[in-house]
């Protein structure tokens, strides 16, 4: 069997404080176990979503693991945690909590998980002394982040210092898609998440290109979550709107987007064999990585099944099942075999 790492899941915490009553003012989620096994994110009164046992007991999931054939998990908060609208200092309270436990999984596991902290995005000096002390103090391997701030996109010049920090301690950073734009006008059907997800990465990939932050921070490891978005099957699309429109797209940055491939890592999430050789073609094998998005309904529920069902090499299968995160995430691979 093909070593396995996932580095794609989420997990919370069994409890955590009730920060709605802690600062004062709503917005927060909450944890209600209403039955053996299950419990109730709950946000401003109302169900935000059922999560099991799995979410937060590191024994369930490495039963499952064990069920999948999956070797490590990289551990990350669920992305509504990120707490970007949140005044900067209660954020930062939140997701040193979030952190620590985290760390504190990781330590009782040291095979098994590998973790990744979560930031104040909307403070970038808070984040970078924060991204110090997960990788520095916690032992962490990096960072989630989400796809935007608020109004704000990647590239903005504010996020140098978070950016200069990652590289500094060399920090991995995951971007995952969340609070997907459009949603508003789209509340039917899911599609805040089957149409605008991919699409949230793809503006997060494309403004981290054109605003130059890739060329301004060359020594970061970037992995963008579910297949990179809608990246891959539109960079046709997107070179040919560099070429056309300069003075539109190459106010920032000069370099072509197509050069960028094979520069950062994307996960495996495509659910689809095709769109995962599209994935293959586009940024390469040595830039997909497996994810799964571990424990939740849009993630592949059978860790790896897509890519071991491949005609792939053996050697292009190893790549992506475990090689591919490892070089990501910049850690020794032999402490986990």
């Amino acid at each position: 069997m093909t070593f396995k790492v996932d580095m794609h899941t989420h997990i919370l915490p069994e409890t955590w404080p009730d920060y709605n009553k802690r600062f004062g003012y709503e917005g927060y989620i909450t944890l209600e176990h209403h039955r053996e096994g299950f419990a109730k994110m709950m946000k401003n009164g109302k169900l935000f979503r059922e999560i099991e046992r799995n979410c937060w007991d590191p024994e369930a999931r490495l039963q499952d693991c064990e069920r999948t054939g999956v070797d490590v998990q990289v551990l990350s908060i669920v992305p509504v945690m990120f707490h970007y609208w949140a005044p900067p200092k209660d954020a930062l309270e939140t997701a040193m909590f979030f952190n620590e436990d985290i760390a504190k999984t990781c330590k009782n596991y040291p095979k098994r998980f590998i973790g990744l902290g979560t930031v104040p995005l909307q403070d970038p000096k808070l984040s970078a002394n924060e991204v110090r002390r997960c990788v520095e103090d916690l032992g962490l391997a990096g960072v989630q982040i989400g796809s935007h701030i608020g109004h704000t996109n990647l590239d903005h010049e504010s996020l140098y210092p978070f950016w200069s920090a990652c590289e500094d301690v060399g920090a991995a950073v995951m971007v995952h898609p969340w609070d997907m734009m459009g949603k508003e006008t789209m509340k039917d059907y899911w599609l805040p998440w089957l149409v605008g997800m991919p699409a949230e990465t793809s503006r997060a990939i494309c403004s981290m290109i054109f605003g130059g932050v890739f060329e301004k921070f060359p020594k970061l490891r970037v992995l963008f979550a579910h297949g990179g978005g809608s990246f891959a099957h539109t960079i046709g699309r997107i070179e040919h709107g560099f070429n056309v429109r300069p003075d539109l797209c190459q106010v920032k940055n000069k370099v072509n987007p197509r050069d960028y491939l094979g520069k950062f890592y994307v996960d495996s999430i495509t659910h689809d064999p095709r769109s995962l050789d599209t994935l293959v073609e586009v940024f390469g094998e040595d830039c997909i990585a497996l994810g799964s998005d571990y424990p939740f309904p849009l993630g592949e529920h059978h860790p790896g099944k897509l890519v071991e069902s491949t005609t792939y090499s053996a050697e292009r299968k190893r790549k992506i099942l475990s090689t591919s995160v490892f070089n990501w995430l910049g850690v020794d691979k032999s402490k986990y075999f």
